[in-house]
């Protein structure tokens, strides 16, 4: 090959090779704790959600992909989202009747163990610290359970204490109203917090093993059940007040007093509880929209409900929705470690149990880029492996050496009648 040949190839163009994007250091930082650490969210509605779109297919239907229409949760996104464990919330409405709120607990927590039944490589029920931590050892999602509402119990202890040989691990004093015996964050209140009877709910609850969750709850049943409670106690999903001023948020005050009692405040992922402008837009909404509505005397429309849906979404165009995103979500997190401190803040992200979720956490699939969002503001590994699990498991195990140290003590008995003297 002579001498111009060669410089005549030596001219030509260099294929295009492509350029191979930097590694994500977040993403392998994120990747290792969650290999080591289960990460462990104190709340998801997926049983009420199969209920509500899957009715009485709920107990066959395939999980493992689901319409993301329909669903936050199935098992392909909780394995893309590095879930470890999972209290499965086995909630049902405060305004059915309490034998009915009994029957309906007892089905949503046959949900929880179908799960397990039906995909044994993929659920393992747990009821402690340890079987949560095998059962990620094991590479399977921790299956806890959850009862959204004191109502579910019907007043009666023996209730409670069949919920918890059934499996479940903590108790929400309250939902959306007040009960006998408790008042809730966002209904007029009767007891200014804990009744006689209540604050026996708490001692038993300590008795039996079972953590004490106070999201949902009044602020005065919040330090109601604090001072009464001899273990740590746990809001399964809720956020910061300070952040966002929502009856459903902790306060600076309770959260040092969360400290002092060793618990954990899970953060919710709810945009009107993480977003001030988005609780104050949604305030507005539903009072405009009950201004269309309002029956018998009220309604600008009544009896027209196309005239009401067009005028809502008029006032909707003029005032837009705002946007809620994952990094004010981290904002919360951010907040409560600062208050009560890194060992009290965990993942309670309530999903499937929403109408609307924040820009970047469509499902539980997004776990890992909020951790990741915690790592870019300078979080540690060892600080995001606490929020991930490590907290929830140590407020397990708090809880359950004081039930061990409570084993010789009676069962609780009495009514609301006997205990508070009220029918």
């Amino acid at each position: 090959m002579n001498r111009t040949l060669l410089l005549a190839l030596a001219l030509l163009p260099l294929p295009a090779i492509a350029a191979t994007p930097p590694a994500d250091p977040y993403a392998a930082r994120v990747a290792k704790v969650l290999a080591q650490t289960p990460l462990i969210d104190g709340h998801n509605d997926w049983p009420e959600a199969l209920l509500d779109h899957a009715k009485d297919d709920r107990w066959a239907v395939a999980l493992d992909r689901l319409p993301v229409k329909d669903y936050d949760t199935d098992i392909e996104r909780l394995r893309q989202g590095k879930v470890g464990g999972q209290f499965w919330s086995v909630y049902v409405s405060a305004n059915l009747p309490g034998l009915e709120q009994v029957k309906a607990t007892l089905e949503q927590i046959d949900l929880v163990h179908q799960f397990a039944a039906r995909y044994p490589d993929t659920f393992q029920l747990a009821t402690t610290a340890a079987q949560a931590r095998a059962a990620f050892k094991a590479g399977k999602i921790a299956s806890m359970i959850g009862v959204e509402g004191g109502g579910q119990i019907d007043g009666s202890f023996a209730v409670l204490r069949q919920y918890k040989a059934l499996g479940a691990g903590y108790l929400t004093l309250t939902h959306s109203r007040t009960i006998p015996w408790a008042d809730s964050a966002t209904d007029d209140p009767q007891h200014g917090g804990l009744t006689k009877f209540g604050e026996a709910v708490v001692t038993e609850l300590n008795r039996l093993g079972m953590l004490v969750d106070l999201s949902h709850v009044s602020e005065d049943t919040m330090l109601d059940a604090l001072r009464v409670s001899k273990a740590p106690i746990i809001f399964s999903h809720s956020s910061a007040r300070a952040i966002c001023n929502h009856p459903r948020n902790v306060s600076d005050a309770v959260l040092k007093q969360v400290a002092a009692n060793g618990g954990i405040v899970m953060v919710n992922f709810a945009p009107n509880y993480v977003s001030e402008a988005r609780r104050v837009w949604g305030a507005a909404r539903g009072a405009e929209q009950a201004r269309y509505n309002l029956p018998p005397f009220g309604g600008l429309y009544i009896g027209d409900p196309e005239k009401a849906k067009a005028a809502l979404a008029e006032w909707e165009k003029a005032n837009p929705e705002p946007i809620v995103t994952m990094g004010q979500v981290a904002d919360h997190i951010d907040h409560i470690a600062k208050v009560a401190g890194v060992d009290h803040v965990g993942l309670g992200g309530d999903y499937d149990g929403l109408p609307a979720l924040p820009q970047g956490m469509d499902g539980v699939e997004t776990y890992p880029k909020l951790m990741a969002e915690l790592m870019k503001r300078g979080w540690s590994d060892a600080d995001v492996a606490k929020l991930a699990g490590g907290n929830i498991l140590r407020v397990m195990e708090a809880a359950e050496k004081v039930a061990a140290s409570m084993a010789k003590m009676p069962a609780a008995s009495g009514t609301i009648t006997s205990l508070d003297g009220t029918k």
